[in-house]
């Protein structure tokens, strides 16, 4: 079993730029493919990046190309999300989890909390 922490969620302007965290504990964290997901509300939860367990390959979300960085530090047992040039439609909770498939919206493990992104326009 894997545990999953997300942190760094906050409230910005459009335009403007947060990083997320995800804090695993449990299994080798090293041996996973990692993911960020988020839901909006009324929403499914769906998939936004990915990263392979080296780090060497990432997927992204069509919407979020070019603006959000996926990354890991295996040391460290983290994952992060750099989200720049924020829209008002990235609004939601973000998630962290092992993805089932790439592109998928479902995860391996019990979700966490979740970390609150809220862009203003």
């Amino acid at each position: 079993q894997v545990q999953l922490v997300e942190s760094g969620g906050g409230s910005v302007q459009a335009g403007g730029s947060l990083r997320l965290s995800c804090a695993a504990s449990g299994r080798t964290f090293s041996t996973y493919a990692m993911g960020w997901f988020r839901q909006a509300p009324g929403k499914e939860r769906e998939f936004v990046a990915a990263i392979s367990w080296i780090g060497g390959t990432t997927y992204y979300e069509d919407s979020v190309k070019g603006r959000f960085t996926i990354s890991r530090d295996n040391a460290k047992n983290t994952m992060y999300l750099q989200m720049n040039s924020l829209k008002p439609e990235d609004t939601a909770v973000y998630y962290c989890n092992v993805p089932t498939a790439v592109y998928s919206g479902s995860g391996l493990y019990d979700w966490g909390q979740g970390t609150q992104v809220t862009v203003s326009s």
